[in-house]
């Protein structure tokens, strides 16, 4: 199943990209260790290993895609980020492809609280 939806933050898209691309930033809102790197065809690991996969493509402050990988294989899920400029932040475009039927509502609850939330609290914070 796919998953679309868009995010609003308080915060520059410069802001939002580093925190999704800064293993020291993605540390500070998520509480736990992070390996992640900007270079295409990299493996990133978040949560202590509850999310892994590659990194595809990035275009600075602007898009990030990545392949997420399911029980450590990888697999045709494909995660794309957009960041979009506005008024009083930013408005982040998420699109997540192939998610498993079985575990599409625990990535919605996952993208809505864990991941988005944790980030929007994050930028209120500062």
């Amino acid at each position: 199943m796919d998953f679309k939806k868009y995010y609003h933050l308080p915060a520059t898209t410069e802001e939002i990209y580093a925190a999704l691309t800064n293993p020291l930033t993605i540390e500070l809102w998520t509480g736990e260790a992070a390996e992640m790197s900007t270079i295409p065809g990299s493996e990133f690991s978040l949560w202590e290993g509850s999310i892994i996969g590659k990194n595809l493509e990035f275009e600075e402050n602007k898009k990030i895609v990545q392949q997420w990988y399911f029980d450590g294989q990888p697999a045709e899920s494909i995660v794309t980020i957009k960041l979009h400029p506005e008024k009083g932040g930013a408005s982040v475009e998420l699109r997540h492809t192939n998610i498993p039927d079985a575990e599409y509502a625990e990535f919605v609850d996952g993208w809505d609280n864990s991941y988005f939330g944790a980030l929007a609290e994050f930028f209120e914070v500062e």
